[in-house]
């Protein structure tokens, strides 16, 4: 439940506020004065702060200027309440760094519809930070999964774009599909965290038993995400990051893994990362094998053509291989290293 603190110096006024809010199912904290006000907001209990304008002791535009100039842990989405609706008090309540006005009287609905634009920008904020982190957390696993995802991440938005063209696509695919997919790729291999370093890092084949192993991150990945969208379950974003977790080492003929699905029983999100992810193991040195040439990936990668790949996405990936190769050229992990060599002085 999200926690709402209400400043208002007029008890009625801010009675009938409080009321307004528990209806809509939010718990609701109340200062009758700037100054206690912002002594409550130091607690850091409150994202969304609900203030009159004028009040004795400090207007709420002062107490909105002097939480902008704190640093906080996250974000205060911070509600001006004024009868002053000019443009002088509009522009005097931007400079003090207020979101948005209400002015009283104001209807009920108009105050929901406010709270929500507030929720999605703390939302936003909250999923930027929470995706960072589990892509950092992969990350610490293996010293060359940074540029990996890196990779990865571009190559998903190069196809999402591409499909976002398309008539097929129009319904599922647009701009915000293809931002999704581009913040929650890097989670792909999530579930590596659970797999043993003897396997995760040996440098040789795996056996068949260290395979089947390691094709648990798949699950372990999704389940992780799957957990997170129980809590949370209107977050799309983490929907599309389960999905990823999950399908992305599904195979359109069905061999794939962890669940055998074929065709367009795999999500889309999880068809545009196989292809991805394959493109990247291709072209990339590992400790286990060196780069194939851009011609070799190119022919696995259309040999896969309805086998392991969704045929569209293959075209899709055709109509921008000049992207691709110019994304795998940039961040090349050989040339990095090699170039950060370079910076090494030789020994004397």
């Amino acid at each position: 439940m999200t926690k709402v603190l209400v400043i208002d110096d007029d008890p009625v006024s801010a009675e009938m506020l409080r009321g307004t809010l528990e209806h809509f199912g939010y718990e609701v904290q109340y200062e009758c004065n700037g100054i206690e006000g912002y002594e409550r907001i130091r607690s850091g209990e409150y994202s969304i702060v609900i203030s009159d304008w004028d009040m004795p002791g400090m207007r709420g535009d002062e107490l909105c200027r002097m939480v902008r100039e704190r640093q906080w842990s996250g974000y205060i989405y911070f509600i001006l309440l004024t009868s002053h609706g000019d443009m002088e008090h509009l522009v005097d309540g931007l400079r003090s760094g207020a979101d948005d006005f209400l002015v009283k009287p104001f209807h009920p609905e108009e105050l929901r519809v406010r709270l929500r634009t507030g929720e999605r920008l703390l939302g936003m904020e909250s999923r930027d930070v929470l995706l960072f982190t589990l892509a950092k957390l992969t990350e610490s696993r293996d010293n060359e999964t940074g540029l990996h995802l890196e990779r990865m991440r571009e190559y998903g938005r190069v196809l999402t774009e591409e499909l976002s063209t398309w008539d097929e696509f129009k319904d599922e695919v647009d701009g915000d599909y293809v931002q999704m997919m581009y913040l929650t790729l890097p989670l792909h291999d999530i579930g590596k965290v659970g797999v043993p370093d003897s396997i995760l890092l040996k440098p040789g084949k795996l056996t068949p038993e260290e395979f089947e192993i390691m094709k648990t991150h798949a699950t372990i990945g999704g389940n992780t995400l799957a957990a997170a969208v129980e809590v949370n379950p209107n977050a799309k974003y983490l929907q599309i990051a389960r999905d990823i977790a999950y399908h992305h080492h599904e195979k359109w003929n069905g061999t794939g893994y962890p669940f055998g699905l074929s065709g367009e029983d795999i999500p889309l999100c999880g068809r545009i990362s196989a292809l991805a992810d394959v493109y990247d193991a291709l072209t990339s040195k590992r400790v286990y094998k060196d780069k194939f040439s851009d011609d070799k990936a190119k022919s696995i990668i259309l040999e896969g053509s309805g086998q392991h790949f969704d045929p569209r996405i293959v075209e899709a990936f055709l109509a921008n291989e000049d992207r691709f190769l110019e994304i795998s050229r940039q961040l090349d992990s050989s040339l990095a290293n090699e170039s950060n060599s370079a910076l090494v002085p030789a020994a004397v």
